[in-house]
């Protein structure tokens, strides 16, 4: 058999020079019977050979009845039940006959393209990087940053927090709501743990949100994230241009980076889909929008305690001082995002206020609290240390002259 470049010499060599096959085949050094066989071939030659069957071909009709019953019966299942019925092939072979056959059984869906109106919805969703955070202390936590993205203009906003518990993403969310610096008249999430109390109703703490900023929740059906394609698509982005090759400090270092990408990258970036940049139809949806109200939602964490002898309290992981002075009595502690303070119930005295912490295991003293101890502990010890003066009866001379008989 000649190769593809002496087929097209020989060709070239008797269609276009015109030369006789004996003389194609004295240069080419190749049969005459092969020379005229490339003449009158249209085509280039090459290998074929008649396939073989594979084990599974006696199965295939088994196989499109598992399908039809069950399409989303794992391959591996499949296999297990062929096996029963004598098939001896391999897993590579099911697998790829399954994937190929699959979409013929399972109902394709279709979505439609959704167009929003000003001001109608934010959604927003929870993204955590793949770095962990540095939190100083020399250590680092897992983050998550609390995504929002208006769905007329696509201006987007990111707050990190670092649980998934309620007060952390509503203050996250509000964080970007203040970023924006209006309110859509919907909020759009997916079924988060904490904001989805069951049957798609909001938890306590969403809805009491939702109702002191006056917008209404939307929680998505179950596997329903393309619902929320415009945070979801955010999202990626960030995940490719904000976060790789960046350092971070601490948490307010990524804060603020993160603050300057959606002002200098993300907002202002000539949007594909929207043909426009979204802080330039935000200029317009804005005025669709309500103003945020003054005062904001209190969401910081609450509650009270008695100061026990060794005046400290625990918060996320962290012992934080309180004034030793206070010992036994009652303190209403609260716990923000930034500042972790405390206020005696019964006189009003402050009882600490601690920049917030978010490195584990530390044990946070403050300098006035520190040098209370240390002069109730040297009062203490003056105390210890002082001589006693013991008081010694004296009685009069007149009871020993009436013990002397006369």
């Amino acid at each position: 058999m000649v190769s593809v470049q002496e087929w097209a010499e020989i060709r070239r060599l008797g269609l276009v020079e015109g030369l006789s096959v004996r003389e194609i085949a004295r240069r080419s050094g190749r049969h005459r019977d092969t020379v005229r066989a490339a003449l009158s071939s249209s085509e280039p030659p090459r290998y074929s050979r008649p396939a073989k069957g594979s084990k599974l071909d006696p199965f295939k009709d088994e196989v499109h009845r598992l399908l039809r019953a069950d399409a989303r019966i794992p391959s591996q299942r499949i296999r297990e039940l062929l096996a029963e019925q004598g098939y001896r092939g391999g897993k590579t072979i099911t697998d790829d006959y399954v994937r190929e056959l699959r979409p013929l059984f399972v109902p394709a869906r279709t979505h439609q393209r959704t167009s929003y109106r000003p001001g109608e919805l934010l959604q927003f969703d929870l993204w955590q990087p793949k770095r962990e955070i540095p939190v100083g202390y020399g250590q680092t936590r897992a983050g998550y940053v609390v995504m929002a993205a208006l769905g007329f203009s696509r201006l987007g906003a990111g707050a990190l927090v670092f649980s998934k518990q309620a007060p952390d993403l509503l203050w996250g969310l509000w964080r970007c709501l203040q970023f924006m610096g209006a309110l859509p008249q919907t909020l759009v999430c997916d079924r988060e743990g904490c904001l989805h109390a069951g049957a798609g109703r909001p938890s306590d703490s969403f809805a009491r949100f939702c109702g002191e900023l006056g917008v209404a929740p939307r929680i998505l059906e179950r596997g329903d994230c393309q619902a929320k394609g415009v945070v979801e698509r955010l999202q990626g982005f960030a995940e490719t241009s904000f976060e790789p090759g960046r350092t971070f400090a601490n948490e307010l270092d990524f804060q603020e980076q993160l603050d300057r990408w959606f002002a200098e990258r993300a907002n202002v970036r000539m949007h594909r889909s929207l043909r426009a940049r979204p802080l330039e139809r935000f200029e317009s949806e804005r005025e669709r929008m309500r103003a945020l109200p003054e005062p904001g939602p209190d969401l910081d964490r609450r509650f009270v305690l008695r100061v026990p002898a060794q005046p400290y309290v625990r918060v996320d992981r962290n012992d934080y001082s309180l004034d030793p002075r206070l010992v036994g009595r009652r303190v209403a502690v609260r716990v923000s995002q930034r500042e972790v303070s405390a206020v005696c119930l019964d006189g009003g005295e402050l009882a600490c206020r601690h920049r917030r912490v978010f490195a584990a295991h530390c044990e946070l003293t403050a300098r006035e609290h520190q040098q209370t101890l240390d002069q109730q502990r040297l009062e203490r010890y003056a105390r210890e240390r002082a001589p006693s003066e013991i008081e010694v009866e004296v009685r009069p001379l007149s009871r020993y002259d009436a013990l002397i008989p006369a």
